[in-house]
């Protein structure tokens, strides 16, 4: 698959990831890599004890395969990560859930010749379609090249300049 280039998208655009079962190896090595052994984590005794009565996943591991599974959905030509805005982790996300990422255009704005500004609302959703982690990414996305743009008069005349990229979710 050809990564996108800013010129193909539009706002409004979707997508939807793969999706991913969380286990408590996932959790267990997250608490490793990052040393956050919270027990609402990694103790069952203890989460046993929380309004959530189980262990949840960490939410920067949500976050996570926000940034993974969303990175390629869509393939994107991106030249830099600017940022994240407006992040909300709002429900809880436990060992046995299955996640997704959709991803949506919200903004786009020229940013020189070369390069593209574009704002996209990620979300992690479960199983059961909850938003589990919602807020927008900022990243930098390269234009076609002068030499690479597209110029075909039969995709011009039935498409117009614009290859539109489908819905895909």
């Amino acid at each position: 698959m050809s990564p996108l280039y800013f010129e193909d998208l539009r706002v409004g655009d979707t997508w939807q990831s793969q999706t991913r079962t969380v286990s408590e190896q996932d959790i267990v090595q997250f608490a490793d890599m990052t040393g956050d052994f919270n027990p609402l984590h990694v103790d069952h005794e203890f989460a046993k004890t929380t309004p959530f009565r189980q262990v949840i996943a960490h939410g920067l591991l949500g976050l996570s395969w926000v940034a993974g599974l969303g990175s390629n959905h869509p393939l994107m030509r991106t030249e830099a990560f600017l940022g994240i805005e407006q992040w909300e982790f709002a429900r809880p996300t436990f060992i046995g859930d299955t996640v997704h990422v959709k991803t949506e255009v919200l903004a786009l704005e020229s940013s020189g010749r070369r390069r593209g500004k574009v704002v996209w609302r990620r979300q992690l959703i479960n199983q059961n379609d909850d938003v589990v982690q919602q807020g927008r990414f900022v990243t930098l996305v390269s234009l076609r090249s002068p030499l690479n743009r597209r110029t075909d008069a039969a995709e011009t005349s039935v498409r117009g300049p614009h290859i539109p990229v489908p819905s895909r979710g």
